[in-house]
């Protein structure tokens, strides 16, 4: 089928091509409203597309943004950085073209070569979770580190800010009373950036509020629910004058597995003992009995604040810097006062 050309638009509407050419180009400063919508509904009824490779050709701008992520695409969970990207590209009339690389080195180092070759106006490299990286070779100036940052920096990149979320769980426990509040943390080999980040947050309040941290409070284990159960097992079966009546898991995944391991001991959530998320995880948190309070990994607002940094049209702090984006507190049923014989 042949390409419909501005020429037939031009026939179409009656009027010369070059009128054609400025009316779709949204330069009609001289053309009456009218011959402007003439044109323009000629261009629809005939089925006129632009030739986007020729306008990127005049232009230099190819109005697409490359974003390259290791199993973003594949992960419902850190999916919503993915809308946001989208989002931010689609206000601003950009196209978004997405490499899963799977955290294959070699197919990163190609679909950097084949976004640089197709002329994408802006890149994002992006991790399923916070952690700090090293910058690939052949990026392009400007790229957007997202849910990573550089280990040399030199680019700017978006994170959770993890030490603060972990401030706003454990400050959580403390409002409603808890002076034995555990943390239950990640196993100690290769542990993500994350992990120690929540910590300082949980020893920041403890400290605020005058608690003397218990070492036999900072539980650790896989981070999955049969993780979380058989860490805050241990936990629970502390002698009563050293059980936690509050507890800050790692993320909800292990929140679920403390709610069994409750459970199991004929504990109440939160009647015998409170606890606290992190991730605001799809189709875990909301759907705890009782429903988990839990902090909010903010996947869509860094989604969107690196396509804006990377398009220009948001300003980073600085060139090389890391924003912190914030972590809300998603408040829900899981935490109550201490039992009264705490």
């Amino acid at each position: 089928m042949a390409r419909v050309r501005i020429s037939d638009v031009a026939t179409a509407a009656g009027v010369s091509t070059a009128t054609v050419s400025l009316v779709l180009n949204d330069r009609v400063e001289r053309i009456s409203p009218a011959t402007a919508a003439r044109v323009r509904q000629a261009a629809a009824a005939v089925g006129y597309t632009p030739n986007t490779v020729a306008r990127g050709l005049r232009t230099q701008r190819t109005h697409t943004l490359g974003l390259i992520s290791d199993t973003i695409a594949t992960t419902p969970f850190a999916g919503r950085m993915l809308a946001g990207a989208q989002d931010a590209a689609r206000e601003h009339g950009y196209l978004v073209f997405l490499v899963d690389t799977d955290a294959d080195p070699k197919v990163e180092e190609k679909a950097i070569r084949a976004l640089v070759g197709q002329q994408v106006d802006a890149m994002i490299y992006a991790a399923m979770w916070h952690r700090v990286v090293e910058a690939p070779a052949g990026l392009p100036t400007g790229t957007v580190f997202l849910d990573c940052r550089p280990s040399g920096g030199g680019f700017p990149a978006v994170v959770p800010d993890d030490r603060q979320g972990g401030v706003a769980a454990v400050r959580e426990l403390v409002a409603a009373g808890h002076r034995r509040i555990a943390y239950v943390d990640v196993a100690e080999d290769e542990p993500p950036v994350a992990s120690g980040l929540r910590h300082q947050g949980y020893l920041e309040v403890l400290a605020e509020a005058g608690i003397t941290p218990d070492p036999a409070l900072h539980a650790r284990g896989e981070t999955s629910a049969a993780g979380g159960c058989a860490a805050v097992g241990r936990l629970l079966d502390l002698p009563a004058d050293r059980r936690p009546t509050g507890i800050f898991c790692f993320n909800d995944r292990m929140a679920a597995g403390a709610y069994v391991a409750a459970h199991r001991r004929g504990m109440d959530v939160p009647r015998d003992v409170s606890i606290v998320g992190y991730d605001d995880q799809q189709l875990v948190a909301g759907e705890q009995d009782p429903p988990l309070t839990t902090v909010a990994l903010p996947h869509y607002e860094m989604g969107r604040w690196a396509t804006e940094v990377a398009l220009g049209v948001r300003e980073p702090p600085r060139e090389d810097s890391t924003h912190l984006m914030p972590c809300p507190i998603v408040r829900r049923d899981s935490v109550g006062p201490p039992p009264t014989a705490a």
